[in-house]
């Protein structure tokens, strides 16, 4: 029982039941800021949700996660699809709106994104099939379990540096043992988390950890470094293959007409999350490759925190980590599914403190913070804005610029019920 590519992918798989969620229709179109309501009783109807949306996890992919129990237990209901007649949703679209349940009687808004475009989706089918010189429709399932680097994860009792070298993520640029046995010992989807070695990974298991480490980490950084431990992530719902179930929120990029307050108090909490992601009790430095608005998010709430953690890049500050290896070396199908073949990353050592600083100054907070304040504010913002945003400045002025401009930032927030992440904390003690 194999995955197949090709014009007969629209079938349900043989040997398999079709992956069938009831569909609520509701409406005929959705916006990002009026979130489908709960399900209830209503006129419903059968959508194959498998093969063409799931992309890897067709059939037999997925069997055994979390996610997959959730889609048939009916504990993740779509609202509606943007299309007419039922048939399938539009298929470019990177996130489709849904309900998620913990025990099928409360329930709260989600998204299913997608971890890479159907572009992305489509090139990487079509490498993995011409990387076994095969026809356009191919197993995929079946051509990578044949690879050479499958074949040592098969033999490894223990995630080591050697295993994911070439992948593509900055997540692995560098990776000390230490982060390594974290992602083995946090990784949610086998029966008996918790040990540091594979040995209760089934064949299955390894490929779809391998797979996802090499499409997007997002979902393993959820759960390494998750919410519940003060790190600025959500909560991981599950995922699977090409696609994960993340918190419905809003994004940074949604509130650049902001009030003055609201802003000075999003921008303030950005700067802390950085600060966090630079130095925290674990001493993991995590640093961002590239930063756009449509990163964050907030919640309900007002807390603001990474919805995006694909581009975030990891260094083991306790523990050395093992030196990313010379470019072309240990180069293989896993290095290119998703970017070029050729794509390289920084070299770990040339990653500087003020890294993420300079990108979010750059590219994020003027967006945000420009024309909201009154003078002599608006123009001392401004400076500090364009010192922290100057790469060729040296580390301490960036994180002194950095610092000088929460100072600025914190007095110019207020306490009110709008801010629920700290009201009314923020009635009876300034560090709120």
């Amino acid at each position: 029982m194999e995955s197949w590519l090709g014009p007969e992918a629209a079938a349900p798989c043989l040997g398999w039941p079709a992956l069938l969620l009831w569909v609520s229709v509701l409406s005929c179109s959705v916006s990002s800021s009026a979130p489908p309501s709960p399900l209830v009783h209503q006129v419903r109807t059968r959508y194959n949700f498998g093969r063409t949306f799931l992309g890897l996890d067709k059939c037999n992919a997925c069997i055994g996660t979390s996610i997959c129990k959730k889609f048939f237990k009916e504990e993740i209901r779509f609202d509606n699809w943007l299309a007419s007649h039922l048939e399938l949703p539009l298929d470019y679209l990177l996130s489709y709106p849904a309900n998620y349940s913990d025990d099928s009687k409360t329930w709260r808004t989600v998204e299913i994104c997608r971890l890479i475009s159907k572009h992305q989706n489509e090139i990487s089918d079509q490498r993995i099939c011409a990387s076994a010189a095969a026809p356009k429709t191919c197993s995929i399932e079946h051509v990578l379990r044949k690879t050479k680097r499958f074949q040592k994860w098969l033999q490894a009792k223990r995630l080591t540096p050697d295993l994911v070298q070439g992948l593509p993520s900055p997540l692995l640029r560098c990776p000390s043992q230490r982060l390594l046995d974290r992602v083995v010992r946090r990784y949610a989807e086998v029966a008996d988390a918790g040990s540091i070695f594979m040995d209760h990974f089934t064949d299955r298991d390894k490929l779809r950890l391998l797979y996802t480490l090499a499409v997007n980490t997002h979902p393993i950084l959820l759960q390494i470094f998750p919410g519940a431990e003060g790190w600025p992530l959500p909560k991981y719902l599950g995922s699977c293959g090409r696609f994960l179930v993340s918190t419905s929120t809003n994004l940074l990029q949604e509130f650049y007409g902001a009030p003055p307050d609201q802003a000075a108090d999003l921008a303030y909490q950005l700067l802390r999350v950085l600060e966090s992601l630079r130095s925290n009790d674990l001493n993991y430095f995590l640093y961002f490759t590239h930063v756009d608005a449509t990163m964050f998010g907030i919640f309900n709430n007002g807390h603001l925190f990474i919805r995006d953690a694909s581009a975030l890049g990891v260094i083991d500050k306790q523990e050395d980590s093992q030196a990313a290896i010379r470019a072309g070396e240990n180069k293989d199908i896993f290095s290119c599914l998703v970017t070029g073949c050729n794509t390289e990353l920084p070299s770990c050592d040339t990653i500087p403190e003020k890294q993420s600083l300079v990108l979010v100054c750059q590219q994020v907070l003027p967006q945000l913070l420009q024309g909201k304040f009154p003078s002599p504010v608006q123009e001392q913002i401004d400076v500090l804005l364009a010192k922290c945003g100057e790469g060729t400045r040296p580390d301490p002025e960036v994180l002194g610029a950095a610092s000088q401009l929460k100072d600025i930032l914190r007095p110019l927030r207020t306490c009110n019920p709008r801010f629920a992440y700290r009201y009314p904390d923020c009635k009876y003690n300034d560090k709120f």
